[in-house]
């Protein structure tokens, strides 16, 4: 699959780090460090813009190390970039942290995973075929 991507940022291009890596990682895009306190969420730009082929999306999650080590993780986890979107790449983070947390510029902050989409057509119907397991959510299967 071929991305077009436009650079604004001082950064290189996101690149697989290992040669079986599913997603690249996105880098902060920032003029100054950005300080997040406990339980407050900011909106990091990339410098990145992309144009996506049509039946895909791009995937923004969390980086496990940061999140591991900081308590940094992306709010709306997965955030969907769609196809037709051509803005910059902006990732919401939060601090989980009790400890305030400052990102640099080009620090590691999200990693970007592409993945096919399809769009449903809607098939109207008063009838849905049974199941085992009918309308039982939020737990109904047990927690072992």
């Amino acid at each position: 699959m071929i991305v077009k991507i436009k650079n604004t940022s001082e950064h290189g291009l996101p690149a697989y780090e290992t040669p079986l890596s599913a997603g690249v990682d996105l880098r902060a895009n920032s003029t100054h460090p950005i300080t997040l306190q406990p339980m407050e969420r900011a909106l990091v730009k990339t410098g990145f813009f992309l144009e996506i082929p049509a039946g895909y999306e791009a995937q923004v999650r969390p980086r496990s190390g940061l999140a591991l080590k900081k308590g940094i993780t992306v709010l709306n986890s997965p955030g969907t970039i769609d196809a037709d979107y051509r803005g910059e790449i902006g990732v919401i983070l939060i601090n989980l942290s009790n400890e305030s947390v400052t990102l640099e510029n080009g620090e590691r902050i999200a990693q970007l995973v592409f993945a096919k989409v399809e769009q449903a057509t809607w098939e109207v119907t008063s009838d849905l075929s049974e199941t085992e397991r009918g309308a039982g959510g939020f737990g109904s299967t047990g927690i072992k």
